[in-house]
């Protein structure tokens, strides 16, 4: 009986120190929610596949607002959390503050890359998004049969202004004659969460002729796309592969591989190899890019827009950052 007893404290302390150190990722979700179908959610999936792929486990928070940020970023790392992803520009100053706090944390800043680093454990990614919404606007421009093509943003910021320009510089490029109707959803952080809006807007786009659709709107562009596809026009997804919520009217989807990001820090977690730093990822990192599966996107287009990403690769294209104007 006592060894029977013996054994069931050795593998009950085997299980416990197990779980208390292994490696957990954290996720504090920007404003839009979990279940965006864009940006949130991918970061979603990607702490899913770090679980069950690296065996890891996964903790959680979503702020009602930007205040609550700092106060969850807190709790997830006293939880046990070895990987902190914080997802937005909204939570530079919550990084700021917290990472210091927690040395042995590794922290990934999604689209942050100003924050001083005084522990050395932030990993701090800014994407290109001009350089790939500049290859769904030369997409966007060979689809379009009347001409007119819309875009709809979510809060009017600097960061969206990016994904704009690039869309318009690439449709112009593409098409000098194209015609590009704008609209951003708001100044809140509410404009990344109303698919209602989102609709209107993209009903109005569509009035004044546009056949093409892009949306970078986070929760909003739900409701941009199926508008678009009510209306028997072509939506174009963000960040990841949204082709698969309207086959048929999706062209494409613009590809921000956060979710590349993600997982290869986990990685680097886990192997004791973290890098901090500020990184910059566009098409020659293979970090932007545009969706072929499931959407309209034909061979011509596909080409024309490889070109182009070549180009731009090259140096012979250059695409303004519009978040700097």
């Amino acid at each position: 009986m006592k060894k029977i007893l013996s054994i069931f404290v050795v593998s009950f302390a085997l299980v416990f120190s197990s779980n208390l150190f292994a490696n957990k990722i954290g996720v504090i979700y920007d404003s839009g929610g979990k279940f965006d179908k864009s940006f949130n959610e991918l970061a979603f999936r990607t702490a899913e596949r770090v679980k069950n792929e690296l065996g890891w486990d996964m903790v959680e928070f979503e702020a009602a607002n930007n205040t609550q940020i700092e106060q969850g970023m807190r709790k997830v790392a006293d939880r046990g959390a070895t990987l902190v992803v914080a997802m937005g520009f909204a939570q530079a100053d919550a990084v700021a503050a917290i990472a210091p706090q927690y040395p042995d944390v590794n922290f990934v800043a999604v689209d942050v890359c100003w924050v001083d680093d005084p522990a050395g454990n932030i990993y701090q990614a800014c994407y290109l998004e001009h350089e790939g919404s500049f290859l769904v606007g030369v997409i966007a421009a060979m689809a379009s049969k009347t001409g007119t093509i819309g875009f709809v943003g979510g809060m009017d910021i600097p960061l969206i202004r990016k994904f704009q320009g690039g869309y318009e510089q690439g449709a112009l490029y593409a098409n000098p004659d194209i015609k590009i109707l704008a609209n951003m959803t708001g100044t809140t952080p509410e404009a990344w969460n109303n698919p209602t809006k989102g609709a209107e807007l993209t009903k109005a786009q569509i009035d004044g002729g546009a056949d093409v659709v892009y949306q970078a709107a986070g929760g909003t562009g739900i409701g941009v796309l199926q508008a678009a596809a009510d209306a028997g026009i072509m939506g174009i997804g963000v960040d990841t592969n949204q082709n698969w919520m309207h086959p048929g009217s999706m062209l494409t989807s613009m590809l921000k591989r956060l979710d590349l990001t993600i997982f290869e820090q986990a990685e680097k977690t886990a192997a004791g190899t973290f890098e901090p730093g500020i990184n910059i990822l566009g098409l020659a990192q293979g970090m932007v890019g545009y969706a072929t599966e499931d959407g309209m996107v034909t061979d011509e287009m596909a080409a024309a827009a490889d070109a182009a990403a070549a180009g731009i690769i090259d140096g012979s294209i250059t695409v303004a950052d519009w978040s700097q104007e």
